[in-house]
């Protein structure tokens, strides 16, 4: 990977769908007494229903809800305890069922130390025929 592509990667979003705080547990570390891996995935779960939950409408449904269909994380420095996590989101693009939303994990009193940066897909998805289902109204007119 060119250096180019990865301060492209690492640039702030225009626009972020929202920037939720999150502070690192003690029980986040692991034996290196760094985050471990695995609650990246945890704070990026938590600014996803950060951002849904506060949408001016109903973003989830009987006939459907997001689930996770792909993940994409770049570890760019450890977190280490104690910290204050600023989790941005911003949308990348927009499908019929589907959005991509692209993430970043920065220090809360610096957004220059990254993280982590990456995106994910979401679809939603009718939980009665595993089918899946139109993006929701206000997820599609909230998140381009």
């Amino acid at each position: 990977m060119s250096s180019n592509a990865t301060t492209a990667n690492i640039a702030a979003p225009v626009v972020p769908l929202i920037d939720a705080r999150i502070s690192v547990r003690w029980r986040d570390l692991d034996a290196f007494n760094h985050v471990n891996n695995s609650n990246y995935l945890t704070y990026l779960e938590e600014a996803r229903l950060q951002w849904l939950q506060q949408l001016p409408g109903q973003w989830m449904s009987d006939e459907g809800a997001p689930v996770m269909a792909a993940s994409e994380l770049n570890y760019r420095r450890p977190i280490a305890w104690p910290a204050q996590l600023s989790v941005q989101l911003f949308c990348e693009k927009l499908g019929n069922t589907s959005m991509v939303v692209g993430h970043r994990i920065v220090d809360a009193d610096d957004a220059e130390r990254v993280y982590c940066d990456g995106r994910v897909v979401m679809v939603w998805m009718n939980p009665k025929t595993g089918k899946s289902t139109p993006l929701p109204t206000v997820v599609r007119a909230t998140g381009g």
